[in-house]
C-alpha cells in the first residue's frame, strides 16, 4: 500500500522501516494511524476525526488506543501536532520524515471561513542566519501562522 502525505508517497514498508529505525515495535495500530493520516494529506485531523476514520475499517481500535498511539507517534516525530488557536489540537504526518528540528510548512488561516491552507516556501532561513550571527542563538525550528482572508472570503471583508 502507498499513501500520499506531507512526507511524499510513502509505502507501508517505509512506515515499518521508520518505526523500526526509531526502535519501536511495529503494531497494526501504529501502521493504521500513519496510513490514515497519509491518506488525508493537507488535512489537519483531530484525534476524534482520526478515530472515526480508523474505526470504519478497524472497529476493534478504541479512542483510548488512538490517543496513546498519537502520543507515541508525536514523541517519535512521525506526526506533528498543529494548533490554530481555536482550542482544538490537530495532527498531520511530520513534514520531513520524522526528523526532529526540521522546518515545517506554514499555515494560512482564513478569519472568514476558517479554511487552513499550507504554504511550503520557507522565507525565514535568512532571518534565522542573521539572528545566529547577531546573538549566537541557533534557531532549530519555527512555526508560522498567518491570519487573513482566503480568495473566496477576501471580497466579503
Amino acid at each position: 500500500m502507498e499513501v500520499n502525505g506531507s512526507m511524499g508517497t510513502v509505502s507501508t514498508d517505509e512506515f515499518k522501516e521508520l518505526l523500526k529505525s526509531k526502535g519501536l515495535k511495529i503494531t497494526s495500530q501504529r501502521l493504521i494511524m500513519l496510513e490514515t493520516l497519509g491518506r488525508h494529506p493537507g488535512e489537519h485531523l483531530t484525534a476524534e476525526e482520526i478515530y472515526n476514520l480508523v474505526k470504519t475499517e478497524h472497529p476493534e481500535i478504541g479512542l483510548a488506543t488512538v490517543y496513546r498511539t498519537i502520543q507515541v507517534l508525536m514523541e517519535l516525530h512521525l506526526i506533528d501536532r498543529v494548533n490554530f488557536d481555536d482550542g482544538v489540537e490537530r495532527y498531520e504526518l511530520a513534514h520531513s520524515t520524522g526528523s526532529a528540528g526540521a522546518h515545517h510548512h506554514h499555515h494560512l488561516i482564513c478569519l472568514g471561513c476558517g479554511k487552513v491552507l499550507e504554504f511550503e516556501e520557507d522565507m525565514l532561513e535568512g532571518l534565522e542566519l542573521k539572528i545566529a550571527e547577531k546573538t549566537g542563538f541557533k534557531v532549530t525550528d519555527h512555526e508560522v501562522k498567518l491570519y487573513g482572508y482566503c480568495k473566496e472570503c477576501g471580497g466579503k471583508n
